[in-house]
């Protein structure tokens, strides 16, 4: 099945320029990306929880405000 998707020349550029470096078409990694996304959509979400469960979360008493936090 085909479809259309609406997306700006500069992220077209660069979707094809990765794909292309890594032997593959645009094509076909978007359909690895959205096929990896359906499959098991929350296996991100728990990789990141048991993460955070292995990190100590140890700041040592560092003190960081709102804009730190939020700076990445």
């Amino acid at each position: 099945m085909n479809i259309t998707l609406s997306i700006d020349a500069e992220l077209l550029h660069r979707g094809r320029t990765y794909a292309k470096a890594r032997g593959t078409s645009l094509n076909a990694l978007v359909r690895r990306l959205l096929a990896d996304a359906v499959s098991s959509p929350d296996a991100s979400v728990d990789s990141m929880i048991e993460r955070l469960r292995q990190n100590s979360g140890d700041s040592k008493g560092a003190k960081f405000t709102r804009e730190e936090l939020h700076r990445y």
